[in-house]
């Protein structure tokens, strides 16, 4: 059970509710605050004109509404703006707005009935979630298309996703005896305005891209292996005089993962000995590849850059980011732009640059691999077969390049890309959640990518028959994935192949396994 209110909601928390279906329930302590702040703009806006609770929204808010409206102008708000289009996002995605919604909401500024974050509570707890569409917001006034579907779900309206079935809310809500939410004083403005579309999916992009981080670490120390590097370039001597932590903490775990392995070699024993200064030209390459040798510094500022993402995003997750701030404690009320997701835009805009590297690496190792006029030890494409009969891993190389470069186009930053809307109201937005979507994409890209690249490190690992030199996180990964992707020298289909080892990528809880 995860407490919600109190603590700052930490990454390894939001895992825990995505990922292992942990259930929440609610500080009592910021329940009482949250009580505290609907009584207060109940008395506080009685006779006076307050944004989105007795006038228009957005540029409409010239408009007065009048008393016998103000209630029905909070559903108007949320059918009007449940406009969006395109595909729907996965149940997880979904999952991940409600939480981001819910942990704003018990910060205890917006003024929301006690009915809000006890109905959003329920949802999450039983898996039922709010069919919403990747098009709509543009992350000014929040995420006001996508929070709108959600709304209109609170609202006993819209359609759900419940055991990967989408469903008549109203059913669900009847099967579940659950009560839809009944508009009190703003609960429609509240809902819709927010960051919590971009934060919910920019969470999930994080704990995703970490775990990238640590396969692709992995598979470049398993390269270094095969190829056998020398040492140095992951050596504390080297990389300390580079004064970047991630660079650094690269380099460490790199030193850990093969310190027991049996095919990296010292410089000093092999170029370092009198006998090889005879040599006019020498057979070893004295330096490696730099998709090789310069993993370091490019996994470095990756990790750095998932570090500041976390930072931000987790920041964004326990802020009040909705449109007026109800102050209960300073009894005011303070209009303002917290909505706005440019925190969030920026850093996942990065996220994606640094993912698309990430993949860039893994398909220049893959190449190496592949290229046997580079690496001068494994036959064309890792064939284990007939040469010019069978095919090993070339068709594979095809899908890895189309997708890198996919992720290369993709990667032209939502952050620069402002278009005014809103009647020229909303005249610069942040088009976060575009960006969290976007950055998503590239990340189930790289899983690809990661996958295509481990199939072919293992088919290298058979060719050499190094097996038992291998380190011992090496072995065990050959021995893991060996498991549901046998050797093969015979040409047959490998897409499912793929498709199995990216599910593995993805599911495995190794979000701390290294980085």
């Amino acid at each position: 059970m995860i407490l919600v209110g109190q603590t700052t909601l930490s990454l390894n928390d939001f895992s825990e509710l995505i990922f292992k279906n942990q259930q929440i329930a609610l500080d009592q302590s910021a329940l009482k605050k949250v009580n505290d702040s609907f009584e207060f703009l109940k008395q506080f806006s009685s006779n006076k004109l307050i944004y989105g609770i007795n006038t228009g929204f957005g540029p409409m808010a010239q408009y007065k509404v009048s008393e016998e409206n103000i209630l029905q102008l909070q559903y108007n708000l949320i059918r009007s703006h449940s406009s969006g289009s395109g595909k729907l996002m996965p149940a997880q995605l979904s999952k991940a707005l409600m939480i981001a919604r819910l942990n704003s909401f018990m910060q205890a500024y917006s003024g929301v009935h006690q009915e809000v974050v006890d109905l959003l509570v329920q949802l999450i707890n039983l898996n039922i979630c709010p069919c919403i569409y990747e098009h709509g917001g543009v992350g000014a006034s929040g995420d006001l298309v996508q929070l709108a579907h959600l709304g209109l779900v609170l609202i006993g309206e819209g359609e759900v996703v419940f055991e990967d079935t989408v469903h008549c809310t109203k059913d669900i809500f009847e099967r579940f005896n659950i009560k839809p939410l009944a508009i009190h004083i703003r609960e429609g403005l509240a809902v819709l305005n927010g960051t919590s579309a971009m934060t919910g999916i920019g969470m999930i992009n994080i704990i995703q891209a970490r775990k990238l981080l640590n396969w692709q670490l992995l598979f470049s120390a398993m390269i270094n292996e095969i190829v056998g590097a020398f040492d140095d370039h992951y050596s504390q001597e080297l990389n300390i005089v580079k004064h970047h932590k991630g660079q650094n903490k690269i380099a460490s775990v790199m030193r850990d993962v093969l310190k027991d392995s049996k095919m990296i070699r010292d410089r000093s024993e092999h170029l370092y000995n009198p006998e090889n200064l005879d040599q006019e030209v020498f057979e070893d390459k004295v330096q490696e590849y730099y998709s090789l040798r310069c993993v370091t510094q490019v996994l470095g500022p990756i990790y750095d850059t998932i570090e500041q993402a976390e930072n931000v995003l987790v920041n964004e997750l326990n802020s009040v980011n909705d449109n007026p701030v109800i102050d209960h404690l300073n009894q005011n009320i303070f209009h303002g732009g917290n909505f706005h997701g440019d925190y969030v835009s920026l850093e996942m805009d990065k996220l994606k640059i640094a993912t698309t590297k990430l993949s860039m690496l893994a398909e220049r190792q893959l190449n190496y691999l592949l290229n046997s006029r580079l690496n001068q030890k494994l036959p064309p494409f890792v064939n284990l077969g007939v040469l010019g009969f069978n095919f090993g891993m070339q068709g594979m190389q095809f899908t890895a390049t189309s997708t890198v470069a996919e992720n290369q186009t993709l990667s032209f930053p939502m952050y620069v890309h402002s278009i005014p809307n809103n009647n020229d109201n909303q005249d610069i937005v942040s088009m976060g959640c575009n960006a969290a979507l976007m950055t998503k994409r590239v990340i189930d890209n790289s899983f690809e990518v990661l996958g295509i690249h481990l199939m072919t490190i293992l088919q290298a690992i058979d060719y050499l028959g190094c097996q038992d030199k291998l380190s011992k996180p090496s072995k065990e990964l050959y021995d893991e994935v060996r498991a549901i992707f046998p050797k093969f020298v015979e040409d047959e289909p490998k897409y499912k192949d793929l498709a199995r080892i990216k599910e593995f990528l993805e599911s495995t809880e190794r979000i701390n396994a290294f980085v």
